[in-house]
């Protein structure tokens, strides 16, 4: 395979070139992948799609309304049209394609997009990455609970960033998670780790009389409150300020850890699930819900994608639902079954039973 001798002969021979072809166009998107994400970053930031939403236009009209030369500007359609985000009509106007008009409106993965630049900076070198000896890292500083030991005591200009941008990246989710368990069969859900709110939300939205209580880092918590507040939710969602290695409140017979688990290393990770079934009632369940490592036909995202942002980031590892199944037994809980959601590559969910009552400790403050 490695032999250049046989890689001629391949591309050449007819019932192996469509092989080789498919693997030469592999490796070019391999190493070419950084431009491609760099196309959707500029049209992105240009508002292309937004503009062409009302129609198809010409390059020369769109050059002036992108604000580029016109050599510059057909430069950047011409690729986007390859990449599926535009098309390119016959008659030399340039129209939405699938990718793009899906990109409409849709804040959560633009957000995701403008914050690949910190990635990119901290992957300037992998090798040393990977070896441990590239410094701290700006996503180590960007994702401030990650770097320091003591989670509760970061302010709020710290954890502004970070929780814009979970928030985002939960409203990407929340109604795949919600469609795979419908939560109208539970009294009171206990969300850890919750961020500003965009699942807690959604799942209050989608059973009018489930309480929520959100879990945080006391800023955290406190944003969280004003987003509970705007959505006019205050009189049955409430946030809590603290650390969970401090305990987490009791009372709720469903808790949930959306992409919250990935974030953290093994034993942090485990003492988190440990937590969470301590705070359940006997029986109650607890929602894991995250990208997995080793998800079928998905598996660049979580063991490429998430593994390499997780290590820039300096805590967590993506993990296998078998690995997280065996973490959830182990913290506790005696029964875990996956519920299939819409869009594995994007968050998996394990529904754990808890197997039995734990000893409360108390925390906390309210906000």
């Amino acid at each position: 395979m490695a032999s250049p001798r046989f890689q001629r002969f391949a591309a050449a021979f007819p019932l192996t070139r469509p092989t080789a072809q498919r693997n030469a166009r592999a490796l070019f998107d391999l190493c070419a992948g950084f431009v491609y994400a760099q196309v959707l970053a500029a049209s992105l930031r240009l508002d292309l799609f937004r503009i062409l939403a009302d129609g198809p236009m010409t390059a020369e009209d769109l050059s002036r309304r992108l604000d580029l030369p016109p050599d510059r500007a057909l430069c950047l359609l011409r690729a986007a049209a390859s990449l599926g985000l535009l098309t390119a009509l016959r008659d030399g106007r340039f129209a939405l394609g699938d990718l793009g008009a899906a990109l409409i409106g849709n804040s959560s993965v633009a957000a995701m997009v403008a914050h690949h630049a910190m990635l990119y900076d901290d992957l300037r070198d992998p090798v040393g990455l990977l070896r441990g000896t590239t410094g701290p890292t700006t996503l180590s500083g960007y994702w401030a609970y990650a770097g320091t030991d003591d989670p509760a005591a970061i302010g709020e200009a710290a954890v502004a960033p970070y929780g814009a941008l979970m928030g985002a990246s939960q409203a990407l989710v929340a109604r795949d998670i919600l469609d795979a368990y419908p939560l109208a069969r539970h009294a009171h859900l206990l969300e850890i780790g919750g961020g500003e709110g965009a699942f807690a939300v959604e799942a209050a939205r989608s059973a009018p009389d489930l309480r929520v209580t959100l879990f945080d880092l006391p800023p955290v918590a406190a944003r969280a409150a004003r987003r509970f507040a705007e959505a006019g939710l205050a009189d049955r969602a409430a946030t809590l300020g603290g650390s969970f290695h401090d305990g987490l409140p009791r009372g709720a017979d469903v808790a949930s850890l959306v992409r919250v688990v990935h974030d953290h290393d093994d034993a942090p990770a485990l003492a988190l699930m440990k937590s969470a079934r301590a705070a359940l009632e006997p029986g109650g369940t607890l929602l894991v819900a995250e990208p997995m490592a080793g998800t079928p036909g998905a598996e660049p995202v979580g063991d490429a994608y998430f593994g390499f942002y997780l290590l820039a980031m300096g805590s967590g590892r993506p993990r296998t639902a078998t690995e997280l199944t065996g973490m959830l037994r182990e913290a506790g809980f005696k029964q875990v079954r996956e519920c299939r959601t819409r869009r594995p590559m994007l968050v998996r969910l394990l529904v754990a039973t808890a197997s039995r009552a734990a000893v409360h400790v108390e925390s906390v403050k309210q906000t």
